[in-house]
């Protein structure tokens, strides 16, 4: 029964880094990790302090927002520790040539948890990048050009579109991206893995 209550516990607190993420509210988000906790994604690597400040920052009071769906995770635990693995879309909306444009972002979040007196919270979460996409909300000629004259070739496939929208916005990536398949995301994986069996 105890099992069953710290994967739900858990699994709302995933849930819940999304809602407060997206609809500005810090202070809620700010209890998500630990004091010392860290993060890293394509614009930002450091304590997870930091980037709720950036996060608030860059944050749209109105819409369109950025949008972070996130899927059920797959817990595995250890004492006081556990590792999730989560499948989450990332949706944004901004402008190219004149014209509105959708981007999708396929990742998965590699989060490693431990239980404080409070409840469970992150420790450390890593993105693993697999595949994005853009999409124009009305089809036009003005987008199909930008897209056969842009030259994308220097962000990786995995992030491409979704690492032009960063570039685009001012923000810079940051260098240990981690992209699905490649052996940094598997070290990160088998890292996290040790972690969890030394708990």
């Amino acid at each position: 029964m105890q099992r069953t209550t710290d994967i739900i516990e858990i699994t709302q607190l995933i849930q819940a880094w999304g809602h407060c993420r997206d609809q500005g509210r810090w202070d809620e988000l700010a209890e998500i990790f630990t004091e010392d906790g860290t993060i890293s994604i394509t614009w930002f690597s450091g304590p997870f302090r930091d980037f709720v400040a950036a996060s608030r920052r860059m944050h749209q009071p109105r819409g369109p927002r950025v949008k972070h769906l996130i899927g059920q995770p797959v817990v595995q635990l250890n004492g006081p520790r556990a590792l999730a693995e989560t499948n989450v879309q990332i949706l944004g909306r901004f402008e190219i040539a004149g014209t509105p444009v959708d981007y999708t972002s396929y990742a998965r979040f590699l989060d490693r948890l431990e239980q404080v007196p409070a409840g469970w919270q992150i420790r450390h979460r890593e993105a693993v990048y697999e595949k994005d996409r853009l999409d124009p909300v009305v089809p036009g000629a003005a987008f199909m050009q930008f897209m056969n004259e842009t030259d994308f070739s220097d962000l990786p496939e995995p992030f491409r579109f979704l690492g032009y929208r960063l570039r685009h916005s001012g923000r810079a990536l940051h260098p240990g991206i981690l992209c699905d398949g490649a052996p940094e995301a598997e070290a990160a994986l088998a890292g996290a893995r040790d972690w969890l069996a030394a708990g």
